[in-house]
């Protein structure tokens, strides 16, 4: 069974473009050659957007509404799929988690999974109560986070609200060791980690948590929400939370600063 028959357009709307730029290839009997040539990109992109492995950015939507006179079709169906909360989100993150070059994360009311203890995450899964197996999710999150080591381990920047390191989620003494982890970790060479202090006050961050996992070939921004998060993969979008990024970065602490208040919360927590 080939890629494009694994396409189900009444559950997807990524599935629905996929089909539909086939659908109108076909009928205007172009080659994937033609059309990679209107768009401007390589031959295996058009053959990815018609599998369903790449998603259809919005300038190229326009370009194909234009070309083959669809009326804007195209382009309302990717503000769709944009707007919609995908359930394969997760699987999707992933493979850009594993293929990352460089991770941005800001965090405002946990620590990162990537930086989490067992304990630590176990208490957090258990306590929300949205998965089935607490201690299975546990497992999988530490799994994910064998990519922060090797030689192809990505840069990570993350910058943490304080509050953030101040709940004592699973006790005092579980969240005594996953700041001594935070501490451990801090010395890496490839992650750069820092605090936005509660002086900062309001900031672009008060919005929620996000991340931006850049690739090779690749990009895209990661925004939580309850019950499951959204990918961005729209390149305006993404420099928008670049720049916000950046913009809470400015607030945060230094690394040597950010050190110091993880030991004093530390010690708060004896």
């Amino acid at each position: 069974m080939t890629a494009a028959q694994h396409l189900d357009p009444d559950a997807s709307v990524w599935d629905w473009i996929a089909v539909d730029l086939r659908m109108f290839r076909e009928i205007y009997n172009m080659r994937q050659t033609e059309v990679a040539r209107i768009l401007g990109v390589v031959n295996t992109t058009v053959s990815n957007l018609e599998a369903g492995r790449t998603k259809l950015r919005a300038e190229h939507a326009e370009i194909l509404d234009t070309r083959w006179r669809t009326r804007g079709h195209f382009q309302r169906l990717v503000r769709l799929a944009n707007s919609m909360h995908d359930p394969n989100w997760f699987a999707k993150y992933t493979r850009y988690e594993i293929n990352a070059r460089h991770i941005r994360t800001y965090q405002a009311l946990v620590v990162p999974g990537l930086l989490q203890t067992p304990e630590y995450a176990y208490a957090l899964l258990a306590g929300a109560g949205i998965v089935e197996d607490p201690e299975a999710s546990m497992r999988s999150r530490m799994a994910r986070q064998e990519i922060l080591d090797g030689p192809d381990a990505p840069q990570f920047w993350v910058l943490i609200k304080q509050s953030a390191l101040e709940d004592p989620i699973g006790g005092a003494e579980v969240m005594r060791s996953q700041l001594a982890h935070l501490l451990e970790v801090s010395e890496r060479r490839n992650v750069v980690l820092r605090v936005v202090p509660r002086s900062t006050g309001a900031h672009v961050g008060v919005d929620g948590s996000f991340s931006i996992l850049t690739g090779p070939r690749s990009e895209c921004a990661y925004m939580e929400a309850v019950g499951g998060g959204r990918l961005v993969l729209d390149p305006e979008k993404i420099e928008n939370f670049r720049m916000r990024f950046d913009k809470i970065g400015a607030d945060a602490l230094s690394r040597d600063a950010t050190r110091r208040l993880i030991r004093e919360l530390m010690e708060a927590m004896r």
